[in-house]
């Protein structure tokens, strides 16, 4: 046990372990093999009360748990959650034959642990007296966090992996998140800079040594990742666009050129900003894979937007659809800067009640919605006035979005069209109907914008022929699609189901009660009677397990009913169907929904 001040002492294990100490107990950044709970007494603590997990890798917390069996509270990155305490369906989902996501999350604990909670970006924790503030630093893995106190009167950076020694890191295979990628060099310059900004005294990094001049160790490091970034011919605007992240469309319209889906902000003379979607704010490039710990949305060019356009305050955001890429740091905008989610009311139950739906790019938490904004009504904010339009294309639950700014009306589409070129950008999953095109087209006609700003494309000045492009375009997407598939007989939508389950994932203690709802349409033009069989796992007890009506043609039914499920059953994503005949075609087990089944309560939390 090494003393680097009073209360601050460092254990070299599987990696290094920190010990502050608060009295006769202890908080520990990482925890290692768990070898450090054994020479604890020599430094006069008698108990440790909780863990700061800076990252998920197994040399950080392969003994986590011995801490479980002590009691031990484990804090763990709310990014890398599912890494601690859902590790086992981890491995079993994990992709290893063809493999190419080169992250390395099977360098991960072999068995779920239980977290007590976990660490939000931006957030502090006061234990004892200590103040522990958390810090996002992507580069090791996508979800790393730093760890920021002052103890013994220094400010301390606790940096898990993302530095080594000056002007090194601890790997540089664990920064390649994709085949060949590079996302985790850049994030890494970009979190290197922020731990710097924050001028801490000294950096206490998981492995390697102690640094105490962070300015010159930091700037030898930056030096050589961008070297090797550059030699990679990667991210060259990098630097640049940490300068300046935002564009100026119109005085009071930017456009954030650093995020995964562009991110728009509305200025208004009183210092207030609006946001038109917020996901992944400053992205280096996608990692591999689609788990939570895959995604990492942070403020990271927040300081900027207010330091060059004198922005006191995030108010208010609202998103044109659900899709991750523009929602996904919504939680943290109203955690950290107090914002206000408005959301528009045709897709707001998806946000806030995400896992009721079975739809592509939903976020893994809710958010809760503030503000559900009426269609075709207008809004106020500030001295700006919002209409907000329904727009069923890219997805059903989407919305457009008209205002007025410097004089330009602008029109923001989200992801409907493929920028200046008008191409669809409908996904079949995304609940795409196939008229929905010719309805955007003529929506656009109909309030004729100056300027489209969409999530993917640069803005389009928008003309006649621009307009009369996507009219011919819709028209001829719905033909093609009428010739294609057999409407004259029946119709099950450009998807091609006929029945839907709600919710589509489900938790649920062992031996308790679930209801679901389903939703039948008749795809025939002509009254039929339907009939549903409830498919469930051997021992469940299903209410009402059969269903039939009379349904007139084109038209749904909803049934519900109740679900037991046997005492002490234990699975994960166990499932449920629904066989449906509708008049003499017996279409089989159209709609499936997904159950899991808890023994204690799950870990919860938004970001």
């Amino acid at each position: 046990m090494r003393k680097i001040s009073k209360n601050l002492f460092l254990f070299e294990d599987t990696c290094n372990v920190y010990v502050i100490k608060t009295g006769v107990t202890a908080v520990l950044i990482d925890f290692g093999d768990g070898k450090v709970l054994q020479h604890l007494g020599t430094i006069g603590v008698e108990k440790v009360t909780d863990i700061f997990m800076t990252h998920h890798h197994r040399d950080q917390g392969q003994g986590l748990p011995i801490a479980v069996q002590e009691g031990i509270r484990i804090w763990v990155p709310h990014i890398e959650q599912d890494l601690f305490h859902h590790i086992n369906e981890h491995w079993q989902a994990r992709e290893i034959t063809n493999n190419y996501n080169m992250r390395q999350d099977r360098f991960s604990l072999l068995h779920s642990i239980p977290a007590y909670g976990t660490l939000k970006d931006y957030s502090t924790h006061v234990i004892k007296g200590i103040s522990l503030t958390i810090i996002p630093t992507p580069g090791h893995t996508t979800g790393s966090i730093s760890v920021i106190a002052e103890v013994d009167g220094k400010k301390r950076a606790f940096t898990g992996d993302l530095i080594y020694a000056p002007g090194q890191v601890w790997s540089m295979a664990a920064t390649q998140w994709s085949y060949n990628g590079g996302e985790g060099i850049a994030l890494s310059i970009l979190s290197l800079l922020d731990v710097k900004d924050r001028k801490p005294n000294q950096l206490l990094p998981s492995h390697g040594q102690l640094m105490d001049a962070p300015s010159e160790a930091i700037d030898l490091l930056i030096e050589r990742l961008t070297a090797l970034m550059k030699q990679r011919n990667q991210n060259p605007r990098l630097f640049k666009l940490r300068e300046n992240p935002y564009e100026a469309i119109t005085p009071h319209l930017l456009m954030n050129n650093t995020s995964m889906s562009n991110a728009y902000v509305v200025l208004s003379e009183s210092g207030k900003a609006l946001f038109i979607d917020f996901g992944y704010d400053f992205i280096s490039g996608i990692a591999a894979g689609s788990d939570r710990a895959s995604r990492r949305p942070w403020l990271y060019t927040l300081s900027k937007l207010k330091e060059q356009y004198g922005v006191e305050s995030i108010d208010v955001v609202i998103p044109t659809h659900y899709h991750d890429d523009h929602v996904a740091g919504m939680n943290l905008l109203r955690d950290v800067e107090g914002t206000e989610v408005w959301c528009p009311e045709n897709f707001s139950d998806v946000l806030e009640n995400p896992q009721k739906y079975d739809l592509p790019c939903l976020w893994y938490d809710p958010i809760k919605v503030d503000r559900k904004l009426p269609l075709k009504q207008n809004i106020k904010w500030e001295e700006f006035e919002f209409t907000i339009y329904e727009q069923s294309g890219h997805t059903l639950y989407a919305a457009a979005i008209e205002f007025v700014v410097d004089g330009k009306k602008i029109l923001a589409i989200g992801d409907q069209y493929q920028g200046s070129s008008g191409e669809s950008n409908y996904v079949y999953h995304n609940r795409f109907r196939i008229w929905d095109y010719i309805d955007s087209a003529e929506l656009y006609k109909t309030i004729n914008p100056d300027i489209l700003i969409s999530g993917h494309w640069e803005p389009v000045f928008v003309t006649e022929e621009f307009l009369q492009r996507i009219e011919e375009k819709g028209k001829e997407l719905e033909q093609l699609h009428r010739d294609l598939l057999p409407l004259n007989q029946l119709d099950l939508g450009a998807e091609g189901f006929g029945a839907i389950i709600h919710p589509y994932q489900t938790e649920v203690y062992s031996g308790k009660i679930f209801s679901v709802t389903v939703e039948i349409k008749n795809p025939f033009y002509e009254e039929k009677e339907v009939f549903a069989k409830m498919i469930s796992p051997t021992g469940w007890s299903v209410e009402k397990d059969e269903f039939k009506a009379k349904v007139t043609g084109m038209k749904t039914i909803q049934f519900t009913t109740s679900i037991t499920v046997p005492l002490g059953t234990t699975g994960y994503r166990e499932r449920i169907a629904v066989d449906l005949t509708v008049g003499e075609h017996h279409f089989g087990q159209h709609a499936e929904a997904l159950v899991t089944i808890i023994n204690q309560p799950a870990l919860g939390g938004d970001q």
